[in-house]
């Protein structure tokens, strides 16, 4: 007996597209830019190929090519002249995103978020403010709301300069609020949050740390960013951001965490992000350059899975290449 339904009919050529459920374009996406105070020539990022750090005085032109290919969207990440214990020159109005922001907004009319946190900017590599634990032999950790201020001064100067977007990654509690709190008190209400909500302490960050200079001294982040094992702390630590006034809410990773995304979109009506992160990007390269996969096709099947399961933005290192090939 022949079969009577048959879904191949809608696979040929002619019909396939049309009746295709996902789609995804180049203003999907948003591209990481790495701007470094310390040289004055472009570095190849090794971990990361095709990425490189960029002097500020190349902060614009670098921010043209990606506009070249149809992205609308940056994320400016900073490496800074010099570290200290409590990452001073994250907020420094000189500051390496800072002086960034002020050319790029100058100079083009791209879509400009920012990196609010300090791992980078800290002479120990963590995310905020260290405290020791009360106990005799406790370990060095980071003081939650010690660090709420500087977050807000971060977020404070990056809008001054002329950032679009904010966005606070270090899984504080209550950096939503104290960063909306401060923009709102200062003159920049206008300026949108877009909070990593639901951020995994992942074994994929590994090339981004070589990129930004951001690894920790010592001990790890898990105390701050969230068990792999959970999504339902996922949702609550979403809710807060909401509640906090977040704009966008971002899930990172993506690839490992696509159920993460899907129950954000689900729950919440506001656009979720999704950061497709380093170490996402660096192993289709490494597979690609075994001849094991094909870089372009797996770039734009991972794409169009985490825009499946429900992201309207997604930040990935594939955006110029894959925004090209669109």
């Amino acid at each position: 007996m022949n079969p009577t339904d048959r879904p191949r009919r809608l696979r040929t050529d002619g019909i396939r597209p049309v009746v295709s459920e996902t789609s995804l374009d180049a203003t999907d996406l948003m591209a990481p830019v790495f701007v470094d105070a310390t040289t004055d020539e472009r570095v190849a990022i090794e971990s990361m190929p095709g990425h490189e750090r960029v002097p500020v005085e190349e902060a614009v032109a670098r921010v043209t090519e990606v506009q070249e290919t149809g992205v609308e969207a940056v994320m400016v990440f900073g490496i800074p002249a010099s570290k200290d214990p409590e990452g001073r020159r994250a907020w420094a109005e000189d500051g390496v995103v800072q002086e960034a922001v002020r050319r790029i907004t100058r100079e083009t009319d791209v879509y400009v978020a920012t990196d609010v946190c300090m791992c980078e900017y800290t002479d120990h590599g963590h995310c905020g403010i260290l405290e020791r634990g009360a106990r005799e032999d406790a370990h060095l950790t980071v003081d939650n709301d010690a660090t709420l201020d500087h977050l807000a001064r971060i977020a404070r100067s990056h809008a001054a300069a002329g950032a679009d977007m904010v966005a606070p990654s270090g899984m504080m509690d209550g950096m939503v609020g104290a960063i909306r709190e401060e923009l709102d008190a200062t003159g920049h209400a206008e300026c949108a949050i877009m909070s990593y909500a639901a951020k995994y302490e992942s074994a994929f960050y590994g090339p981004f740390r070589d990129a930004a200079d951001g690894a920790p001294a010592f001990g790890d982040r898990r105390h701050y960013q969230m068990d792999p094992a959970n999504a339902r702390e996922a949702l609550r630590e979403v809710r807060l951001d909401v509640e906090q006034g977040a704009d966008v809410l971002m899930v990172k990773p993506a690839l490992p965490y696509l159920d993460i995304v899907r129950r954000v979109r689900e729950t919440f009506d506001h656009p979720v992000a999704a950061y497709n992160v380093s170490g996402e990007y660096a192993m289709l390269h490494a597979a690609n350059e075994k001849g094991w996969l094909s870089l372009e096709e797996t770039a734009l099947e991972s794409l169009l899975s985490i825009k499946r399961a429900g992201a309207d933005l997604i930040l990935t290192y594939f955006a110029e290449d894959v925004a090209d090939h669109l």
